[in-house]
């Protein structure tokens, strides 16, 4: 047992906590006794305790008023109540207004010690769970995400924004913009921040399977259901649920989708019980939706509920000053994961990474970076640590010497890309790592023959 674990005992029967100090002794917790209601309320006022085992009925002060005042004290802090007076009103009262347990006396040692161990556990997974949270909260802080440029700026801005609201949102962009990072930046910047975040990528699921990770389902609702299992909605209760790649649904599983953002409330598969759920809902893809559902693979009222807000995230190729930032950053996690001393690019290499047009976006430059770190061995990565030269060819890079603004480089790229794919859009759009809808507003933007 924890020798650090420290547990307040609250009796006003001098010999029942003697008896509890020497039992909790020998099962290795470290003991402080108080004598009734108040004293507990100064003690804990004092200092912190890992649990308190309080009577019911003292002199001076009740054990279920002491419960009241050291849960607005610290309510972290676990509380199992005793009595020798058996009444299920008492027993509802003291767990409605926070106590952990409930036990009777004379103790049942056997019982106690379950309890002990189960409030500990308890105790322990909440403190590390809120540790997590906090270190998931600071990645997700503004000052930690990474972009300098107009556009994240101006992104951020929109993110601060909505974050403060409660309202649906869709986060739209090319694939590897860091959809993702947005919709955690949200939450935890929100006042659901304390809630769970729970992510789910709809594009990787079964439908079949889909609908119970999202809604759980009943013990024997289908073959391999040997346990009741509660959805992705419940287990977001009270936070967000992330639901990457929306648009790979399925007509049927949009319908349900619908239901319960509208009606805020789930049914598990194989199940009859309604059960309410207080979940913020944020979607994220990397195609058209409008298009989607005016082509009819997206349904237009699901459309609607989901896109109350909606936030594009922009290609790296259009915030390429925050290059450098990205870049460092991967080397240095890179570096320290590898166990390496490399301390940047040299400018040929930035040199390159600045021309490079990054299909893949920051999740190409992310593996672009590691692959550099982990094949080194100088001080500086030059341009020929890179792989940018072997990622296909098609997707130019400037020549040195040329002086191109960024809409010429991009314009070069697209034409260069078709000419590679023989004029078809679609297997263009695919090299290109965008949508075809986004590759005919660049076309249309830089008056290519379409």
């Amino acid at each position: 047992m924890n020798t650090q674990s420290t547990i307040l005992v609250v009796d006003d029967d001098t010999a029942h906590r003697t008896m509890l100090r020497t039992l909790l002794g020998r099962w290795g917790y470290k003991v402080i006794e108080a004598d009734d209601g108040d004293s507990a309320i100064s003690r804990v006022e004092e200092r912190p305790y890992d649990l308190i085992m309080m009577d019911i009925r003292m002199m001076r002060v009740s054990g279920l008023e002491a419960l009241v005042k050291i849960k607005t004290i610290n309510p972290s802090i676990p509380i199992i109540i005793m009595t020798a007076y058996s009444s299920v009103e008492t027993a509802v009262e003291a767990l409605k207004n926070g106590a952990y347990d409930y036990l009777m006396k004379p103790l049942d040692f056997d019982e106690l010690k379950i309890s002990l161990e189960r409030a500990m556990e308890h105790r322990r997974l909440r403190e590390e769970n809120l540790q997590l949270r906090e270190q998931l909260g600071s990645q997700f802080d503004r000052r930690n995400i990474i972009g300098r440029s107009t556009a994240m700026e101006k992104l951020m801005e929109t993110v601060l924004l909505v974050a403060a609201s409660d309202v649906t949102v869709l986060i739209t962009g090319e694939s590897g913009t860091g959809k993702e990072l947005i919709a955690g930046a949200i939450h935890y910047n929100s006042p659901r921040r304390d809630g769970p975040f729970v992510k789910i990528n709809c594009a990787a699921i079964t439908e079949t399977l889909l609908e119970s990770e999202l809604f759980g389902h009943e013990k024997g609702s289908f073959t391999g259901a040997d346990r009741k299992k509660e959805g992705k909605f419940r287990q977001a209760d009270g936070g967000t649920l992330f639901l990457d790649e929306v648009s790979e649904m399925s007509l049927a599983m949009q319908v349900k989708l619908l239901r319960v953002v509208q009606e805020r409330e789930v049914t598990r598969v194989g199940g009859d019980e309604v059960l309410a759920v207080d979940v913020r809902v944020i979607t994220a893809t990397n195609k058209n939706l409008e298009k989607e559902a005016a082509d009819g693979r997206f349904r237009q009222d699901l459309y609607y509920r989901i896109n109350v807000v909606s936030i594009e995230v922009p290609p790296l190729v259009e915030r390429k000053e925050d290059i450098p930032l990205l870049a460092q950053h991967f080397l240095s996690v890179f570096s320290e994961k590898n166990q390496k001393k490399i301390k940047g690019f040299s400018p040929q290499a930035m040199d390159l990474m600045l021309k490079y047009d990054w299909p893949g976006n920051i999740r190409e430059l992310m593996n672009v970076v590691e692959r550099a770190v982990v094949l080194s061995r100088a001080e500086f990565l030059d341009d020929g640590d890179l792989s940018i030269h072997e990622r296909g060819g098609n997707l130019p890079v400037r020549e040195a010497g040329e002086s191109l603004s960024l809409e010429e480089v991009e314009k070069n790229t697209i034409v260069k890309t078709l000419e590679r794919a023989g004029g078809n859009k679609s297997e263009a759009a695919r090299l290109l790592g965008i949508t075809r809808k986004t590759l005919r507003d660049k076309l249309k933007k830089y008056s290519i023959a379409d």
